[in-house]
């Protein structure tokens, strides 16, 4: 069983009719359910809490962050934000969802601006998976469909993956890499981009099962804790 926090900004369900409809308890409602149902211990955060629900004994606490986020990115606090950083860094797994490849904890993790384009016309979207051996990709077919969604567009501008999952097409003709994985320290990141808030996008079978997948990925190992300090040499010389 993997401890995961489900992070969401909790704005737009609150602010939007469109969007409480379709999420009438927030989007983290709807993915702590379904980690739930995979026998994930899961607990929820939210902006608005003190420390935006992040303090260092529940980071502490925390295998994997999921994180969903869009319009109130700057809000985030600094010292938030390195807090969660130094955790991946030192194990624990982060899996951003849709709009938070413009957060602030997954741009400091890339290194880079993350932008992209994209359109709201609710598209069709086909995801291919284009690595079938890669953990995330367990259980799926060569690829499934959205109904309907917010198109992104490459250029992505992230880091070269150290794997790359899962690629979309969008009737608009556009494509994007949507399944991104990556090594950060001793901690391992995800980036999924379907979702959004007013599609029932995360209702769906194969996007739950792709996140659940990416949880189980992310969590921490046992692998070494490696020292960083002035140490005298491994081989004594004879």
């Amino acid at each position: 069983m993997v401890s995961v926090t489900v992070w969401n900004e909790y704005r737009h369900e609150r602010e939007l009719p469109e969007a409480s409809a379709v999420y009438p308890d927030g989007i983290h409602a709807v993915l702590a359910e379904a980690l739930e149902e995979r026998g994930h211990d899961v607990t929820t955060a939210t902006l608005d809490e003190p420390e935006h629900g992040l303090p260092e004994h529940v980071l502490e606490g925390t295998d994997v962050l999921v994180w969903w986020g869009h319009e109130a990115h700057d809000e985030v606090r600094d010292d938030v934000v390195d807090r969660v950083v130094e955790h991946v860094r030192d194990g624990m797994g982060f899996v951003p969802l849709h709009s938070a490849h413009n957060s602030k904890p997954f741009r400091r993790l890339m290194g880079t601006s993350c932008s992209l384009k994209w359109r709201e016309e609710g598209e069709r979207e086909r995801l291919w998976v284009v690595d079938p051996a890669h953990p995330v990709a367990d259980g799926l077919g060569e690829s499934f469909v959205v109904p309907e969604a917010e198109m992104y567009g490459e250029h992505f501008d992230v880091p070269q993956p150290d794997a790359l999952v899962l690629v979309s097409w969008f009737e608009g003709g556009e494509v994007f890499r949507s399944g991104c994985a990556y090594h950060r320290g001793r901690g391992r990141v995800f980036y999924f981009r379907p979702g959004h808030e007013t599609h029932p996008i995360y209702r769906q079978d194969e996007v739950r099962h792709v996140i659940a997948n990416a949880v189980r990925w992310t969590a921490p190992g046992d692998g070494p804790r490696p020292a960083y300090e002035n140490v005298a040499p491994s081989e004594p010389p004879e």
